[in-house]
């Protein structure tokens, strides 16, 4: 009789004995045979078709409303292009006369830093402003006011639409029931996958991008929203009730107002993962710094693909350290008495600013565009550093990579190809009896099964195997990284910078020296992979080991623990559940990230989603999107269960 804490490592065992003997296997046993899978992709097809071409709303044609949604939208987009980036012009092309020029580089930064200072203070202002002064400096200006463009539409509708869908769930729990897994669909689904129904519907062109950043952006501020709402304390509603409010009115006047910090963190995800869909945005018309990196990617100029992705990161810190401060900032300064400019003088010093540079822009031209004699670059220093690197350690990085290929990375993917899909399923459902009980087991056999049934397993065990060997590789990283962060605090300030830093990188710059270095193939994929999911392995074991009780610790202590037994019989063993926190995230990330190398040669679900997105595929992009999503929310579940019952382990225990 095995003991059921050894279970796992029997199944594992016999899994392993399984696929060395897969040579002798059934070929039914290995693949989901063709009789079993279902066409889903040529019926998503088939039904997009339709909407597009046959769909009827009365006398107006789907494919009519949709163009017409996407006429609203773009004109508040161009208004903002407006203003920032063309200015009102006559003629078009070469031949355009510019009649009122767009808001100049310096008025822009000095408005950025007027609202660093109301927000908190000087010294944010100032740091604002001098990384928009990077943009224009080094030549990124106009690109980055395009991305601005499309951000300053994209996060009010992200907003909107994510507080009118909170508000629902608040307000009937059906329909927060309904929009759970949704919500869970929209942030695993691939970002590639939403572009190909959006491009369809939507047509090429920098609507379609906002429309499909919108969706990406959204699912955190309906969380938060939700979350928020709850949070309001029971006696203020009560209040309310007393003086006789009626319930929009409490929603409007009272629930809203308090939320409003809460809420301002929903804001600020939502700029973050607006700038973060930028690059991908491109591919279907967005334009500005998305497309200067993706195009620096197809290139290979390193160069040009680390300063347009140093630039999304610039604009990146302010949107965010500027989204924060006013998220923290509580109520304001009593009104100055007197006129408009002494009551509002940053307002006016921006609109002066704006006047002037307008008025003396066509008598000094640098005040309105940033002259060309006075930009920098760094565009060959970076070639020319991969340069350096490639002929001096190009033995040692192809002796890395050998080996890491021949005793790791094909192993293992021969090892996932060759697992017998029934005990996949059953291992997959197994899992979650264990960890959720029945209805999680359910829930795993049935993703599962719509795996195996949608013709893309094969693509969907590669999958399994690059993220689950980055995964390792990123938590083996990761962890001693974070506890070395957890235990010195001079540690933990270069730590967190690193990792801050590896977080605003947009995911497309990765790929770049990765690819000049390593050329394309799965280990590429690796590498890029481990360094964009490794920042929540490091961050949530450094914030679980920092959240145990000092006087566990200090317990520890008297009974004579030396600082390695205080780690590893205390601080750790409370630090599991973050840890598994800290996990799922970095399996999500990897999963993201997994749809990007695609354009660096791997043969998964991710390349599948790109494929798709080139030939504008609907069905073969959506159902590979969903056997992503399939993964990703069977980690998720398992994962949060396993934290769960640790915490619960640990409260017992307490």
């Amino acid at each position: 009789m095995i003991r059921p804490a050894l279970l796992p490592l029997a199944l594992l065992a016999f899994a392993l004995a399984l696929a060395a003997l897969s040579g002798l296997l059934p070929p039914g046993l290995l693949w989901p045979p063709a009789e079993m899978q279902l066409p889903l992709a040529g019926w998503i097809t088939a039904a997009m078709a339709w909407l597009t071409d046959s769909a009827h709303l009365g006398p107006v044609s789907f494919k009519d409303m949709t163009r017409g949604f996407a006429a609203l939208i773009e004109a508040p987009y161009n208004a903002v292009r407006i203003l920032l980036v063309e200015g009102i012009t006559e003629g078009r092309g070469r031949r355009a006369t510019v009649i009122v020029p767009p808001i100049s580089w310096l008025a822009v930064t000095v408005a950025v830093v007027a609202l660093g200072h109301y927000a908190r203070d000087l010294w944010l202002g100032l740091l604002a402003g001098a990384l928009m002064l990077y943009l224009a400096v080094f030549g990124q200006w106009e690109s980055a006011m395009v991305t601005l463009a499309s951000i300053a539409i994209a996060v009010p509708l992200g907003v909107a639409g994510g507080l009118a869908l909170g508000i629902a769930a608040w307000r009937w729990r059906w329909a927060e029931r309904a929009l759970w897994p949704l919500l869970d669909l929209m942030q695993t689904v691939p970002t590639f996958a939403y572009l190909v129904p959006v491009l369809v519907l939507f047509g090429f062109g920098p609507v379609a991008a906002l429309l499909a950043t919108v969706i990406y952006a959204m699912p955190p501020m309906v969380r938060v929203t939700l979350v928020a709402l709850r949070a309001v304390p029971s006696e203020i509603l009560d209040f309310a009730r007393m003086a006789g409010c009626t319930p929009r009115q409490t929603l409007r006047k009272i629930m809203l107002p308090v939320a409003l910090p809460d809420l301002m963190v929903g804001v600020n995800q939502v700029i973050m993962l607006s700038l973060n869909m930028v690059i991908i945005a491109s591919m279907i018309g967005a334009g500005g710094l998305g497309f200067d990196v993706l195009n620096a990617l197809r290139r290979l100029d390193i160069g040009g693909g680390v300063e347009a992705g140093i630039a999304i990161t610039a604009l990146a810190i302010v949107l965010d350290r500027l989204g924060q401060a006013l998220a923290a900032r509580s109520g304001g300064a009593a009104l100055a008495q007197g006129p408009l400019w002494r009551r509002h003088p940053r307002t006016a010093l921006v609109l002066a600013v704006i006047l002037i540079t307008m008025a003396l822009g066509y008598l000094i031209p640098a005040l309105h565009l940033y002259p060309k004699d006075w930009q920098l670059t760094t565009k060959s220093f970076w070639s020319d550093l991969m340069k350096s690197i490639n002929i001096n350690y190009f033995d040692q990085l192809e002796a890395i990579r050998t080996w890491l290929l021949e005793n790791l990375l094909i192993p293992v993917k021969r090892f996932f190809l060759a697992l017998p899909w029934p005990l996949v399923l059953a291992l997959a459902t197994f899992a979650g009896w264990r960890l959720g009980g029945m209805r999680l087991a359910a829930l795993a056999l049935g993703l599962s099964a719509f795996i195996a049934v949608s013709g893309l397993w094969e693509q969907a065990m590669t999958t399994l195997y690059l993220c689950g060997v980055s995964v390792v590789i990123a938590m083996a990283v990761g962890l001693p990284l974070g506890i070395l962060a957890a235990s010195n605090e001079v540690a933990g300030k270069i730590i967190g910078a690193v990792i801050d830093t590896l977080q605003t990188l947009p995911s497309f710059v990765y790929l770049i020296p990765v690819v000049m270095l390593f050329r394309v193939g799965d280990f590429s994929a690796m590498i890029a992979v481990v360094l964009y999911a490794l920042v929540p392995a490091v961050r949530y074991t450094a914030h679980g080991l920092r959240a145990v009780a000092p006087e566990l610790v200090e317990a520890a202590v008297v009974c004579g623990c030396k600082p390695w037994q205080i780690l590893t019989k205390v601080r750790l063993p409370l630090a599991v559940p973050m840890i598994l926190l800290g996990l799922n995230q970095t399996i999500l990330l990897a999963l993201s990230m997994l749809v990007i190398t695609a354009l660096v040669g791997t043969r998964d679900l991710g390349q599948e989603v790109y494929i798709a997105l080139t030939k504008a595929d609907v069905g073969r992009g959506l159902v590979a999107g969903l056997a992503v999503a399939a993964i990703a929310i069977i980690a998720d579940r398992l994962i949060g269960a396993a934290a769960k019952d640790a915490r619960a382990r640990l409260e017992g225990a307490a």
